[in-house]
């Protein structure tokens, strides 16, 4: 009554090496930043200013560093801050680049050009940085500097919240830029230099059954302002289309 099976099972073991041996598949193609992506950054995003209210909303008194580590120099800088004079020597961008941008009420519309490179743009100020994950597209000296992006870090396990996509490797967009125009990391004149570069991470967060926010951890280190780095953070959530989209021009006030 075995021998069927007993039949099968030889006839399995004499075709493995045949199976074992059968050429792989079709090589893939290179991976891309897009393909290799653990969660989609793109779409319409809008500020949630749930902290530092204060300093988001408006400009803070002249001088108010608040909690932003500034040395000597970057409180003499912040105590001479003239938006007039900045209106008036073309200077209006200075609180709307790399240091401060992320941090003023509006959206941010991220989309992929090509395969390896992201377009975040900001409906505040009209400002565009370009996130390279290969040869870099921005430009040393202009407002949103030089910025390289990667996948990394893992995903925390984080009970309630899905961090960082799928999953595994690379669950954080990160993004390192230099080479910015000095600015304004505050919109009442607390300085970032020429020297200050900004690392990002980018993650994403499904809160159940509600809202997709995604959420940027950042850390500014400027040897010329700064007497340690400066961390903040911010998240903004997404929106179904870009029908609150409003761009508009950068003010010094």
């Amino acid at each position: 009554m075995r021998r069927p099976a007993l039949s099968f099972t030889v006839g399995l073991l004499i075709m493995l090496p045949a199976l074992v041996a059968q050429p792989p598949g079709p090589p893939r193609g290179p991976t891309t930043a897009k393909r290799a992506a653990p969660f989609d950054p793109t779409g319409y995003w809008v500020a949630q200013i749930t902290e530092d209210w204060r300093y988001r909303i408006s400009a803070a008194p002249k001088g108010d560093a608040g909690g932003i580590p500034v040395n000597a120099a970057g409180r003499r800088a912040a105590a001479a801050w003239d938006p007039d004079k900045d209106a008036a020597a073309g200077e209006a961008c200075k609180a709307y680049g790399a240091g401060g941008v992320l941090r003023l009420p509006g959206r941010l519309h991220i989309a992929w050009e090509g395969d390896d490179m992201l377009r975040m743009e900001t409906d505040s100020g009209s400002q565009t940085r370009w996130l390279s994950f290969g040869q870099p597209r921005g430009k040393a000296g202009d407002w949103q500097g030089v910025s390289i992006a990667s996948w990394d870090r893992p995903r925390p396990a984080i009970a309630g919240f899905q961090l960082g996509g799928s999953g595994g490797a690379g669950g954080s967009l990160k993004v390192v830029t230099t080479q910015a125009r000095p600015g304004y990391l505050a919109r009442n004149g607390i300085p970032y230099g020429a020297n200050a570069s900004f690392v990002e991470y980018y993650d994403l967060f499904e809160v159940p059954g509600g809202d997709t926010l995604l959420v940027a951890s950042v850390e500014v280190t400027d040897p010329d302002y700064l007497t340690t780095p400066y961390w903040y953070s911010v998240h903004f959530k997404k929106q179904a289309d870009g029908s609150g989209w409003s761009p508009r021009q950068c003010s010094a006030k």
